[in-house]
This record gives structure tokens, C-alpha cells and sequence, in this order.
């Protein structure tokens, strides 16, 4: 029988690539399979307008499928249907309760709403199930963020880097807090090793740009400011920092400073 491939696909909204279209159960109708595989092949391609009509037609045939409402929900959630999205992840949890990538992709949702409580409680619901789940340890930590808890946001961060240590948006993030809470020296030791493994990521030079200005150390701003200019120009944008990438504002507000000096 056909077993599903996971597909992970990064959203703008929490910066964080997460397993978003999860495993369906095998059938033995070789059609269901083919139906749910070709709805899941335009949804991980980015073809979302059609996904989203494959999915509707597949749920219409199958609408006791628990990863088809959250698959269906994951495509809401990426053209903007952030109420649908919810309900999709809620028809999944419903079928499906044990599963918990349902429980993320509502928290997600929950969050582009402004519904940190919510959220908050989703990813808490996924770590009790799963302590190393990084996903939902950085998606909570931005939700701690986001209602100003920064030593929470930061020791959750650091968790979420622990395990998985490829995952340089947490250590970044986690970098961040520090500069928050006025550990500079920690911030900047780790935005260095974050630059030296990876020159082109535009979220830890930007990070250091601001930090390089606050320590009066310009030369060393501007080197930055320029490689990230080429690499992501919505850094110099204060709303997009604040409220889509969730930096804190001590960062954020130094950043700024240094743009308009320039």
C-alpha cells in the first residue's frame, strides 16, 4: 500500500519551515490514492489555487479523511482564509485527535490572528504529546515574544535550536532575546558562528547590523547592512520586522535608528 511522503513547506507567517502536510492513512483504492497524492503534489509545488480545488473535490468524496481537512487547511492558510483554516484543523483534530500536526497548523492560523492564547495552548497541547518538538517549541516561543515574555521566548529558542540544530532561525531568534534582555555579548558570539556557517542569511547579519550600531562599531554596521540589502530588503521595513518576523524592539529599534542615519 501507498504510504504518503511528509512535505514540509515554509510560511512567511512564523519564518519557520514546519511539517505542514502530514502523513494520510494507506488505502487499498488505488484512485483515493492517486486523488489525495495529486492534491498534495499542487499543494507542495505552490500551485494553491488549484490544490485548493483538489481538495475540495477530494473531501466531497472523502469527508471522514482527517489529512485531507488538514491539508485543505494548510492551503487556507497560505491564500489568506485564516478563519477556513481553522475549521479545517478543526474537522482534523475532530476525526483524527491524536495527530498533532493538526494542532500546530491551528496555532499558526491562530496566530496571524492575534489569538496568542490559543495558540499558545495548541503548542503547549503538541509538547506535552512531544517535549522535542521544535516546531511547536519556536512557535510558542514567538507567541512569548509577541506578548513580551522574552526570558520565556529565549529559553524556549534555545530549546528548539537544541533539537535541531540546523534550525538557524531558532538560534538567531534566541540571539535576539539575548540582545532583548541585554546579554550583548551572548547575542553577538552567537550571531558571529550564525554568519560564519551561513555568510548569505540575511536574519542574523541584520541582527548584527544593529547591534554593530549600538556598540558605536559603524564600519562594521554598514559591511553588514550591505549584505543584507542584497539578500532581503524587507529588513529595512520596521512593520514587517515587528509584526511578521516578530523581532524584538530593542533590535528592531536600533535597526531603524541606523537607517535613518544613512
Amino acid at each position: 500500500m501507498l504510504i504518503f511522503k511528509k512535505v514540509k513547506v515554509c510560511l512567511l507567517l512564523i519564518f519557520v519551515l514546519v511539517n505542514i502536510f502530514y502523513i494520510a492513512p494507506s488505502y487499498s483504492l488505488s484512485s483515493r490514492e492517486d486523488f489525495f497524492k495529486n492534491a498534495l503534489d499542487l499543494s507542495s509545488g505552490g500551485q494553491f489555487k488549484l490544490a485548493l480545488q483538489e481538495w475540495n473535490r477530494y473531501l466531497d468524496y472523502y469527508p471522514d479523511d482527517a489529512a485531507g481537512f488538514s491539508n485543505r487547511g494548510n492551503v487556507r492558510l497560505v491564500i489568506g482564509d485564516l478563519e477556513g483554516s481553522i475549521d479545517d484543523q478543526n474537522n482534523a483534530i475532530s476525526l483524527n485527535p491524536s495527530e498533532i500536526d493538526p494542532y500546530i497548523n491551528r496555532g499558526i492560523a491562530e496566530e496571524a490572528l492575534g489569538l496568542w492564547s490559543q495558540a499558545k495552548k495548541d503548542y503547549m497541547f503538541v509538547i506535552s504529546q512531544d517535549s522535542q518538538n521544535f516546531s511547536a517549541l519556536y512557535n510558542l516561543a514567538n507567541v512569548e515574544g509577541s506578548t513580551s515574555q522574552w526570558e520565556i521566548a529565549r529559553d524556549l529558542f534555545s530549546k528548539a535550536a537544541l533539537y535541531n540544530p540546523g534550525f538557524a532561525m531558532a538560534r538567531s531568534s534566541m540571539a535576539l532575546a539575548d540582545y532583548q534582555l541585554g546579554s550583548i555579548d551572548e547575542s553577538e558570539k552567537e550571531l558571529k558562528k550564525l554568519i560564519r556557517r551561513y555568510p548569505t542569511f540575511a536574519d542574523a547579519r541584520a541582527a548584527l547590523t544593529a547591534l554593530n550600531w549600538s556598540k558605536g562599531e559603524f564600519g562594521k554596521a554598514e559591511s553588514n547592512w550591505i549584505a543584507v540589502t542584497e539578500l532581503d530588503p524587507r529588513y529595512s521595513d520596521e512593520e514587517w520586522l515587528l509584526k511578521v518576523r516578530r523581532w524584538p524592539p530593542k533590535p528592531t529599534k536600533d535597526l531603524m535608528k541606523f537607517i535613518d542615519l544613512k
